[in-house]
């Protein structure tokens, strides 16, 4: 089910984007076979499968890569596979005898997607790293945080998972179908200094034209506009307000009992500190939960400002089954919908190892060679 029902992947066990991109084509029918370390304590966060969020709907097989027979298991699997996920340092792949030219050989079909921080070339290739160097480097550090504070992290959500993830899962979506044309398959060298500079696209449109270059956190999509912020309510909670185009803001205007002479004065900047305390203040006299009563749903461009698990109570998010629960753990459902294409029920993440014999088989391995390997201490 789903619609990347029948494409094989194989997935190389690592950390942070690599396994997000490989959930997401998971979630929408992929077969994921995901390829562990035979001790992956090394690996993320300890934690219990079923709190692996980013780990589900795989399948297992733990696999000792350093060894002949484990990496010749794997370009036998490669073989019938689609696509393949790595996120080893540059060369790493190559020095275990798995790299592009190597699979290729034995699949020319293949798409093999490789996913790093700052890509397979370039002066800092080699260099270790995290989101928060990544996106340092790219420039969507620097835009994040508040006037005269420091920059801040937004989560690791801006390179892991939007420029990583998202921009390999696009890749390889994007290899597949030229394979269509050419029937070969080609590397994706996905970077996650190249996602999170992508990302920032628009704001190198406005900087040329003009309009974006202020100091951080005074600019219009960054806190600096007083419609575009966040604000504390009575109950020392908060709102969202982002009603960036004339008509909406005269909505906000409207509701929350200003000034009408605002709405005329909406992009002066020079009125804008006044403009924030005035809607400080009218914000600060009602709780969140009274302002929702008043604000949602219109066109004042309101929202409640959420912990997770109001998040997922919200019933807005109730509405759309936006969440699921899978194993006693709440967390975000499949996206995007498709509406003939719906996946299967989500599946937690597996425990290490725990389809080895039943991938090794569907590759052609017998019984008997399974049992060898295990007891080589080759398979888990």
């Amino acid at each position: 089910m789903g619609p990347l029902e029948g494409l094989r992947v194989i997935e190389l066990a690592g950390i942070g984007p690599g396994p997000m991109c490989a959930m997401l084509l998971a979630d929408q029918g992929a077969d994921v076979i995901r390829i562990d370390r035979l001790e992956p304590s090394g690996l993320g966060l300890p934690m219990a499968p079923r709190f692996d969020v980013a780990g589900r709907g795989r399948r297992s097989l733990a696999l000792d890569l350093k060894r002949p027979a484990g990496r010749d298991a794997l370009l036998r699997l490669v073989e019938g596979a689609d696509v393949l996920i790595e996120g080893f340092r540059p060369g790493v792949a190559e020095k275990l005898g798995l790299g592009p030219d190597d699979c290729r050989a034995r699949n020319p079909r293949l798409v093999y997607g490789r996913m790093t921080g700052y890509g397979q070339r370039g002066p800092l290739a080699a260099a270790a790293g995290h989101d928060i160097n990544y996106i340092a480097l790219s420039g969507a550090l620097g835009a994040i945080g508040p006037r005269a504070g420091k920059p801040v992290p937004p989560l690791n959500l801006v390179g892991d998972y939007g420029g990583g993830a998202l921009y390999l899962a696009f890749g390889l979506m994007a290899a597949l179908f030229e394979r269509q044309r050419s029937g070969q398959g080609q590397v994706v060298d996905a970077a996650m200094v190249d996602g999170a500079a992508s990302l920032m696209s628009i704001f190198h449109g406005l900087a040329a034209a003009g309009t974006w270059g202020a100091p951080r956190g005074e600019n219009l999509l960054d806190g600096g506009a007083p419609f575009y912020d966040t604000y504390e309510t009575a109950d020392g909670r908060h709102v969202a307000l982002g009603a960036l185009e004339p008509k909406f803001f005269a909505e906000l205007v409207a509701r929350i009992g200003l000034e009408p002479g605002w709405v005329k004065r909406q992009y002066d900047r020079a009125g804008w500190p006044e403009m924030r305390g005035a809607i400080a203040t009218a914000i600060k006299a009602k709780t969140r939960e009274q302002w929702c009563a008043l604000l949602e749903g219109s066109d004042a461009c309101f929202a409640p400002v959420l912990a997770l698990d109001e998040a997922a109570a919200h019933p807005h998010a109730v509405a759309r089954e936006a969440y699921l629960d899978v194993g006693g753990v709440t967390q975000p459902a499949p996206a995007p919908r498709f509406s003939r294409s719906r996946a299967g029920p989500l599946r937690a993440a597996p425990e290490v190892g725990a389809h080895s014999d039943a991938v090794l088989a569907e590759a052609g391995f017998s019984a008997a060679q399974i049992a060898e390997l295990r007891a080589a201490g080759v398979v888990r």
